[in-house]
């Protein structure tokens, strides 16, 4: 099944690259349906009690491509299919005034296979090769179109990843090398304890900065806002779901479950992956406020949000790690409905920048409302999801006590206000200030709508009823799942 899930949507990317539909209502119902089929296969295992390994291929004794799925990887592809298809209908709406669907759909159905085999994979061998087609699959996503701008980002966005893999790559033959396997191991594969510790501790790094790159962590981050001219449901998968969330996966993985967080924790090399993360937070950050690009805005605020996950990640305690995968999964949630506003408002109005904001919440009043109910979210209103996350990871923090425990607490401070000021200020102009010229079109139809609508019930709910989801994240943290 969990191979059968993984095979699925990249049958129906080859079926329809091959078929080729000029109806588009065909396009639609067929992309929905291998989307939906993917995701209740997905469910079937995630909810199946158990974790039974399946090896797809044997390449030597040491190295095989097989899947397995545990507490960690249940977090992140339900995750994934419970936002796919909400993106996917999304997209049906938007990407009207696009053209070349039949390629854009099957490059995203193919890309939900790709993300599925990350989540799925039994050890770091099989997340690499995952971790490398997912680059190749959002390629001619970022790409689509092939207009200049959008060649000249799936340049950079290719350069980054194969530079991060290569990183990742080293980290990788390490673990290989000296213990012969790289199956995860909650706590860390047991023979890389008797590797030399520099050693380690460098290619330990190395791993950080690697598969960091995906989750643009400082300063292999340049990429991610200039992928911002892809189309809107490419950006809030790539922000949101795909392959951001990847990287924080990854980088997780090959700290808890192949060095061991008892092998790096109090080193030299934990302080250089603690304050990577925090000045990406803050950069991030300082960025978003600068920028008036509504897209590039909400890029550098995902280049902040996905290095408070890094942050709790590399306190390595469960109390950190905790706060980290559950930023990930509000996070998910804020950011992929933020994105869908904002691309609401490009594609029914025109309007891509801060101050065309003005107004809007008299013209596109769903849209608006939306967005300011999300934005209060990410910047961590109380009770809303991003608060619970942010206390989550700033306890943390002061659990893990030092100076670095102390500036983690102050970056997340600093960071707060920041977001309040780039998330809050756009929401203020659309209700608080007249609207200027010619607003194009109101609010979108239901194929648009209805995603906002179920991602915002999930986060309103959450306000209320997060103690088993909280429960739940604490026992994958703890090593209980």
């Amino acid at each position: 099944m969990l191979f059968l899930s993984i095979l699925m949507p990249v049958l129906g990317a080859a079926v329809l690259w091959l078929w080729k539909p000029q109806c588009a209502r065909a396009r639609h119902i067929f992309t929905i349906a291998v989307t939906l089929l993917t995701s209740i296969l997905t469910a079937w295992c995630i909810f199946t009690p158990g974790s039974q390994q399946f090896t797809l291929l044997q390449l030597t004794p040491r190295l095989t491509i097989s899947f397995k799925l545990d507490g960690l990887g249940r977090i992140f592809s339900g995750m994934v299919a419970l936002l796919w298809p909400l993106a996917t209908l999304y997209a049906f709406e938007y990407m009207e005034h696009e053209g070349g669907e039949n390629t854009f759909f099957g490059f995203y159905m193919l890309s939900y296979g790709v993300t599925l085999g990350i989540a799925f994979a039994e050890d770091l061998m099989t997340l690499y090769v995952f971790y490398e087609l997912l680059t190749l699959a959002t390629l001619f996503l970022v790409m689509h179109g092939m207009k200049p701008h959008g060649v000249h980002a799936g340049r950079k966005y290719v350069y980054y990843m194969l530079g991060g893999a290569a990183m990742g790559f080293m980290a990788l033959t390490t673990v290989i090398h000296f213990s012969g396997t790289s199956n995860f191991v909650r706590g860390g594969i047991p023979a890389i304890a008797m590797a030399p510790d520099t050693l380690i501790l460098v290619m330990f790094v190395m791993g950080f900065l690697g598969f960091g790159a995906k989750a643009a962590v400082f300063p292999l981050h340049s990429w991610l806002p200039t992928a911002g001219v892809a189309p809107t449901p490419v950006t809030a998968l790539l922000h949101a779901v795909a392959v951001v969330k990847a990287g924080v996966f990854a980088v997780i993985r090959m700290a808890y479950y192949c060095f061991g967080a008892d092998e790096v924790r109090g080193s030299w090399a934990q302080a250089v992956c603690l304050i990577l993360a925090m000045v990406s937070i803050l950069y991030g950050s300082a960025m978003s406020v600068r920028e008036t690009h509504m897209k590039r805005r909400l890029a550098y605020s995902t280049m902040s949000n996905l290095s408070y996950v890094l942050l709790g990640a590399m306190l390595l305690t469960p109390e950190g790690l905790t706060g980290g995968l559950l930023h990930m999964v509000y996070h998910a949630l804020m950011k992929i409905t933020l994105f869908s506003c904002v691309g609401a408002v490009m594609v029914r109005t025109g309007r891509k920048y801060v101050d065309d904001l003005r107004g809007m919440g008299k013209k596109m009043p769903f849209i608006m409302g939306v967005y300011l109910f999300a934005a209060l979210a990410l910047t961590g209103i109380p009770p809303l999801v991003g608060f619970q996350s942010k206390w989550a990871l700033a306890e943390a923090a002061l659990g893990f006590g030092g100076w670095l425990g102390i500036a983690a607490v102050a970056v997340l401070l600093i960071s707060a206000v920041l977001t309040a000021i780039y998330m809050l200020v756009p929401a203020v102009a659309a209700y608080a200030m007249p609207l200027e010229g010619d607003a194009g079109k109101g609010d979108p139809g239901w194929r648009m709508k209805l995603p906002l609508a179920v991602t915002c019930a999930a986060m309103f709910i959450l306000i209320f009823a997060s103690k088993p989801l909280v429960a739940y994240i604490a026992k994958v943290a703890a090593g209980l799942l």
